[in-house]
């Protein structure tokens, strides 16, 4: 089995402790800190708690769920073939400026610390997908064999 270009087991390792780490930071923001609060600007915090709250879960079971693929595949439970396949990180969608500035410092902070997994995730299953694109396969590498050999008559 060969492995992926880019990507080395340490590095799946050191990056699923992080995202369980965020995870379970984001479960206890986001699901143990109601708003005790009434009125108008309670309801903002409370939707901007909400949305943000989702979005980021949602970021962080991408990465998450991505993670697990590369992990099956060094555990021998997955082929290259179906971990090229199936462990395409969707993109992100970004905090909205306006509901960050509802929500406290922590919360911000922690919003902003899955931003930047996923953006590195993300980063590296472009250059990892780039680089399974570079490789020729035997085909091209026939078909430039036979051009090599056709051009020297």
């Amino acid at each position: 089995m060969s492995s992926p270009v880019n990507i080395s087991q340490p590095i799946i390792e050191a990056l699923y402790t992080e995202a369980l780490v965020l995870a379970d930071e984001a479960r206890q923001v986001f699901d143990l800190n109601p708003v005790r609060e009434t009125g108008e600007q309670a309801d903002r915090v409370r939707l901007a708690l909400s949305v943000e709250g989702l979005r980021t879960t949602t970021r962080v079971m991408h990465v998450l769920a991505w993670l697990l693929n590369h992990r099956a595949f060094f555990a021998g439970e997955l082929s290259a073939l179906q971990l090229r396949r199936h462990s395409k990180l969707p993109p992100d969608r970004a905090a909205e400026r306006p509901n960050l500035a509802l929500l406290e410092y922590p919360t911000r902070e922690l919003i902003h610390e899955t931003e930047a997994l996923h953006a590195r995730v993300a980063r590296l299953d472009a250059a990892w997908r780039d680089g399974f694109e570079m490789q020729p396969t035997a085909v091209h590498r026939l078909r430039e064999r036979l051009n090599r050999s056709f051009a020297a008559y």
